[in-house]
């Protein structure tokens, strides 16, 4: 098949990128230093200079700026991540990092998340530039480091250390947004994430009194905690329906024609198929227990035992999640913040979102673009902090029958090709006219 020579790079770009294993282990073992080099050459390639801003040993975030026509106007931050989570090889069917093509998919760790947009972001610029072609407003083009360890040496530290990168940005688009989404009739939804719950990670921890396993103790942290832990495990959080969801479920409803029903709107997850993992995660809140840690003997009752719990909070109920958990465990169990994130939610409305719409529906003219609330975050988070308003918006077409989300830190993680290719062109589209 042929390509132009726009979508050509997207796809060599995405293919060479994923053969950089960036791979992030958190807790601060994490390197990008290749392949924030292997960014700045491709970039310098076509004349466009970039700086690495190094947050720590080998953690590189890549910054270039690119004027725009008018000058005068607020820029946009279009920025990725380059770090990926670890893989585990003998789960695959692939090596990787092998970014090889097969089946008319590319595969590879970060095919997804999010060495596709990155390879999209480097491949329109570099065409710019060769041409002399302006965006009509700056960009600030940024390559975080970090993101899949709470950018911590990423997004979070430029934020605070390097605030003027970003001076007179108003908006930025990021990950995982514009993909497709088909639906229970055949029609195409294309999700625009406009929203993302926040993050509160808690460690609880129950004490009891230590002692030998072969005699009766009523005072077994361990017990308590199991028990403490179970009660979060399996409780029904309440559903609670922000803006954007009932934005996406009256679109929903009204493509599939299936009654909307604001006080319940479960029953048309049936219309999304495998997406409808993610999106029924947004409509409330939720606490998982992920970690724990209690003993060191088999025949020794522990004195202490903790347990770490994945706490997710929808724009505007953070208190309601933090009230329900200390309620849940009660006043002998104690909780301790380990790491906390905002949620957001902005404005489905104005020239930025009508950009991305149009662009959307130039590629895809039955297409219909929604907003969504993501389950995750992204680096628009720390951006928001400085005023920034951001959207996930990195287009991919996805076949029907393409379990998307699930290849998200997934064994097999690939990206379609054609899903590639047209991705390319919208966001070039967008930016012509951002």
């Amino acid at each position: 098949m042929s390509y132009t020579p726009l979508e050509q790079d997207a796809i060599t770009l995405c293919q060479e990128m994923i053969r950089i294993p960036s791979v992030n282990f958190g807790d601060g073992k994490g390197n990008e230093r290749e392949i924030a080099d292997y960014v700045v050459a491709k970039l310098l390639e076509v004349g466009i200079s970039s700086q690495i801003y190094e947050s720590a040993p080998g953690r590189c975030n890549v910054v270039a700026k690119i004027e725009g026509s008018d000058t005068g106007r607020p820029g946009l931050v279009v920025h990725g991540h380059l770090d990926v989570v670890p893989a585990n090889a003998p789960d695959w069917s692939v090596d990787p990092f092998c970014g090889e093509i097969r089946d008319g998919m590319i595969w590879g760790r970060g095919a997804l998340d999010m060495k596709n947009m990155d390879a999209m972001m480097l491949a329109v610029f570099r065409q710019w530039a060769r041409s002399g072609k302006k965006p009509p407003r700056n960009i600030v083009l940024v390559f975080f480091a970090d993101e899949e360890a709470g950018s911590i040496f990423g997004s979070r530290w430029m934020v605070k250390e390097h605030p003027e990168v970003f001076a007179s940005c108003s908006e930025a688009i990021s990950e995982v947004g514009g993909f497709s989404v088909t639906v229970g009739n055949g029609s195409r939804l294309y999700l625009v994430e406009a929203a993302q719950k926040g993050i509160h990670w808690m460690k609880l921890t129950a004490h009891g009194r230590a002692g030998h396993g072969s005699m009766v103790n009523n005072e077994n942290a361990l017990t308590a905690l199991s028990a403490a832990v179970a009660k979060i495990g399996t409780y029904v959080w309440p559903q609670r329906y922000t803006k954007t969801v009932k934005m996406f479920f009256t679109q929903l409803a009204k493509t599939t024609g299936k009654p909307y029903d604001e006080q319940d709107l479960r029953p048309l997850l049936s219309e999304l198929g495998s997406t409808a993992r993610m999106i029924g995660a947004t409509l409330a809140n939720s606490a998982n227990p992920t970690m724990l840690q209690a003993g060191y003997k088999a025949n020794v009752i522990p004195q202490s035992a903790s347990a770490v719990i994945d706490g997710r909070f929808l724009p505007g109920f953070e208190n309601e999640l933090s009230q329900t958990i200390r309620e849940i465990v009660g006043p002998d169990i104690d909780i301790e913040m380990m790491t906390r994130d905002i949620a957001l939610e902005v404005d489905f409305e104005g020239d930025l979102v009508e950009a991305m719409c149009n662009a959307l529906l130039l590629g895809d003219p039955e297409g219909i673009p929604v907003p969504y609330l993501m389950s995750g975050g992204t680096d628009n988070k720390a951006l928001s902090e400085l005023g920034i308003v951001g959207y996930g918006f990195s287009p991919l077409r996805l076949p029907p029958e393409l379990d998307f989300m699930s290849l998200f830190h997934g064994v097999d993680e690939r990206v379609p090709v054609d899903g590639l290719t047209f991705g390319v062109n919208v966001l070039e589209n967008f930016l012509e006219n951002c």
